[in-house]
This record gives structure tokens, sequence and C-alpha cells, in this order.
């Protein structure tokens, strides 16, 4: 049995992980799917200073308090930052990383320095008279859907989920200076269906941190790949458990 702990990214919740999880524990696996500080049932909490050390502590509190031990940490889209520096603080909890089609920061980098696209969304929330805060992204024409969901009831079912984005958790560092993440082994899965212009990923190294091969992985869909491929996607990650 292995545990998988899954992390949302920016605007998202909990809930978006409702159709792969199961599939997950179904395999006969623990499953944490925690809704971070500002977002779900934490939605009340919700205000400028919450950023991505918030963020972080919410998922170390959770393994320290759950005692989770040999952790598969899965972090979707802007929660790839998060998962790094959550595994920096208690890298021997951590079994594997995975990214999943997420930003994947260096040691001090931003959001906006892995994603220079974000800018854009800070410099568009600093025009409001709550400058803080950064609206979901909105839905866009075919083939581009609401992060890469198309069908209409999804879409809907999305939408009910999404909230604003705190600008303090794309403007804060992340932390990846203990030498022991390193040797924490990774997998990347890719959603390589259409994307925005403007979103550009960076490409993976030949070699891990901890010196083998890099493990991609692709899954021909939209960026919200929990949502419109969830049976695909839980097979990857049954797969990094293996």
């Amino acid at each position: 049995m292995s545990t998988y702990l899954l992390v949302h990214g920016a605007w998202h919740d909990a809930r978006c992980w409702d159709r792969t999880a199961p599939l997950l524990e179904a395999a006969g696996h623990r499953v944490f799917r925690p809704s971070l500080t500002g977002y779900g049932d934490k939605a009340h909490l919700l205000g400028p200073e919450v950023g991505l050390d918030t963020h972080v502590e919410d998922v170390i509190r959770l393994i320290e308090d759950e005692d989770l031990t040999d952790v598969v940490l899965v972090g979707h889209s802007y929660a790839g930052l998060v998962i790094s520096s959550a595994a920096n603080e208690v890298p021997e909890r951590v079994a594997h990383l995975v990214y999943l089609d997420a930003i994947v920061p260096e040691h001090g980098e931003t959001a906006v320095d892995a994603q220079p696209v974000t800018q854009h969304l800070i410099d568009a929330a600093a025009a409001t008279d709550a400058p803080w805060r950064i609206p979901p992204l909105p839905e866009l024409p075919p083939p581009f859907g609401l992060f890469g969901v198309t069908d209409p009831a999804d879409q809907e079912w999305l939408r009910g989920m999404l909230s604003d984005h705190p600008v303090r958790c794309l403007q804060q560092p992340a932390c990846l200076d203990n030498p022991s993440l390193r040797q924490v082994p990774r997998t990347h899965i890719h959603c390589v269906g259409a994307a925005p212009e403007g979103i550009v990923r960076r490409p993976v190294p030949a070699l891990q941190p901890d010196g083998t091969p890099s493990r991609v992985r692709e899954l021909p869909t939209g960026h919200d790949c929990m949502i419109t491929m969830p049976v695909e996607l839980s097979e990857l990650l049954l797969d990094v458990a293996g």
C-alpha cells in the first residue's frame, strides 16, 4: 500500500481530484487530498497574507500530523512549487515527487521566474481595488476551454470550485536547499493537448537530481487531466508507486 498526497493547483480545491482519488483508493492505496489555505473548506482563510509559504506549511503539517511516510507527493500546476518546498523540509518522508503539468522550480525561484507569463496576472490584479488577489483564468474558445476542460457539464462543475489566487503565492521563492532532496525520485507528467499562448514548459533535464534518467510521461489532454482523463492519470500514478 502506498500513500498518495494530491496537491491541487492555483484557483482549484480538493474537489478537482474527485474522479482520480477513488481510483487510487480502489487499488488499495491511501489518498490524502487537502484543500490549501484559501480554497474549498478553507476559503474563509483567503487573504493577502496567504502565500507559497502558507501552502507549503499546509502540506508539511498534514504529513506530520498524520505521521505519513513513503509519500507519493503529487503537485498539479502551481503546486509544483508547493511540493518542492515541502519535500525540501521533510525529504525523509517523501518516496516520490510527481510534477503533474506543473511548475518545476529551481532553488530561490518564484512562480514568475519559472513561468514568466504569470507576471501579467499580477500586473492585472495591481490595477484593481484588490491588488492582492487574482481571479481564475477565463474560459477560452475550443480547443483550450477552461483549464483544458471543454465538456460543458465538466466546465460548470469546475467553475463551481474555482476561487481567487493570492498574488503572494506567485512572488515567494521556492526553497530547495536540502541536499537530501536530490535523492528523492521524480516523475513528470505532461498534458500535451492544446495550451494557450504564453504557457511555456521548461525542458526536463535528461538526468534527475539523483543522477538517474528522468521519467517523463504524457497525457493527450488539456491542463486539468484529473478531470478529463482520470483513469489514464491514475494508471500513471499507480505506475509511480509500482
